[in-house]
């Protein structure tokens, strides 16, 4: 497995990621979406990064998605790895592992003190994943459209 950054040679590949997260998670990425979010990815001026994984053959399964975010309390700015998706057929074989250390050591190279991210309750594959690193936390989301 290989892990690169995104290109502008691969809005394909992402945007089917993209659509397949998103389809996932049971929601729908809205008109104008992948254009919103390709453009944070290749601001200079914007803390949001892509990468994808490769298999050795050069075929990408998965991307991951990730930003700097103020923590307040702390005073620190921590990484949040805010969308993380393999390949169904892919899914057990280490690459979310691969995706999720790639992350951490993005942080530790930064010297951020801390990675999150959040999941649904359904996501019991990756949820299994999740363990591994940390207890789930007793936070609970709210999210209120405005």
């Amino acid at each position: 497995m290989k892990i690169r950054a995104l290109e502008p040679t691969d809005r394909a590949i992402w945007q089917q990621f993209m659509d397949d997260y998103a389809t996932f998670y049971k929601t729908a990425v809205p008109d104008g979406g992948h254009d919103r979010v390709w453009a944070w990815i290749f601001d200079p001026n914007n803390d949001f990064w892509c990468d994808l994984i490769f298999d050795d053959d050069g075929n990408s399964f998965g991307f991951m998605q990730y930003q700097l975010m103020h923590r307040s309390l702390g005073g620190t700015m921590v990484c949040y790895l805010s969308d993380l998706y393999v390949r169904p057929d892919v899914r057990g074989t280490g690459a979310g592992r691969a995706m999720i250390d790639h992350v951490i050591a993005f942080a530790k190279g930064r010297g951020l003190t801390n990675v999150r991210w959040l999941t649904q309750e359904y996501n019991d594959t990756g949820r299994r994943l999740y363990d591994t690193y940390a207890p789930k936390s007793d936070f609970i989301l709210y999210s209120l459209p405005v």
